[in-house]
């Protein structure tokens, strides 16, 4: 074991990829978050941006990697407890003392949307209205923390659209691509929402569990990510999950 570490330290110095020795890869359990086009489960199989992100991540370093599609609040756990060891979500306060931050994915604005015709232009047009919320999701602390406007906590944003449609909410919050994956998923048209208002930006990271032995693989995650994102294949990636 300590022959295994001292060969690692001297491969992260000289900034060679886990994959280029020959040792048993470390096995790892990845979790993506589980809603498209990020995370993606059909009759079940897997895909979607992250999780393929993170295959193609963990493949390129050497890891043995188990990749499973599931709920924020489930990942977060997982984080705390070191059950899970990488994922690809937003930064949360209460997940800072428990992960480790690798590197971070293009922002991603955060709107709220209605149905055609309705407008929202300030946080404060949106009190007395109701928002579904994806459950264990942290979109905006302006709306977080206004109790004036009703939040709808669903399991997923398909779900969101869903009473969207109904008249059961008056808007949804979230990234819009997968608003507006849900609303393909339900063979519905874009131009069913109004316009967005963009209430919020948050970025995405490539976050490791601090009770995970992959902490010391941090530094060549970060070095083939980055040459990922030089290849253009994060952004081939978006296209293929978002193109419709």
């Amino acid at each position: 074991m300590r022959f295994y570490l001292h060969r690692l330290v001297f491969l992260l110095f000289l900034g060679i990829s886990a994959s280029a020795f020959s040792l048993d890869p470390l096995k790892i359990e990845i979790r993506t978050i589980g809603f498209p086009p990020y995370g993606i489960l059909n009759d079940g199989v897997a895909s979607g941006i992250y999780y393929d992100l993170a295959n193609t991540l963990a493949a390129a370093t050497g890891l043995d990697a188990s990749n499973t599609i599931a709920p924020y609040t489930r990942i977060r756990s997982g984080l705390k407890s070191g059950r899970a060891d990488l994922s690809i979500m937003f930064k949360y306060s209460e997940l800072n003392d428990y992960v480790v931050y690798v590197a971070p994915l293009p922002t991603l604005k955060t709107v709220v949307v209605g149905l055609k015709g309705s407008s929202f232009d300030s946080i404060q047009s949106l009190e007395n209205k109701r928002i579904a919320y994806l459950r264990g999701g942290s979109f905006s602390e302006l709306i977080d923390n206004n109790p004036n406007i009703q939040k709808y906590r669903t399991t997923n944003f398909l779900q969101g659209v869903k009473m969207l449609m109904g008249g059961r909410v008056d808007a949804i919050i979230g990234p819009m691509e997968p608003i507006l994956a849900a609303a393909a998923k339900s063979n519905l048209s874009n131009d069913l929402f109004g316009v967005p208002f963009v209430v919020a930006e948050r970025t995405p990271w490539i976050q490791i569990s601090k009770k995970s032995a992959l902490v010391a693989y941090a530094e060549i995650l970060r070095k083939e990510f980055a040459l990922i994102q030089a290849r253009g294949d994060l952004e081939l990636l978006r296209r293929q999950y978002t193109t419709n």
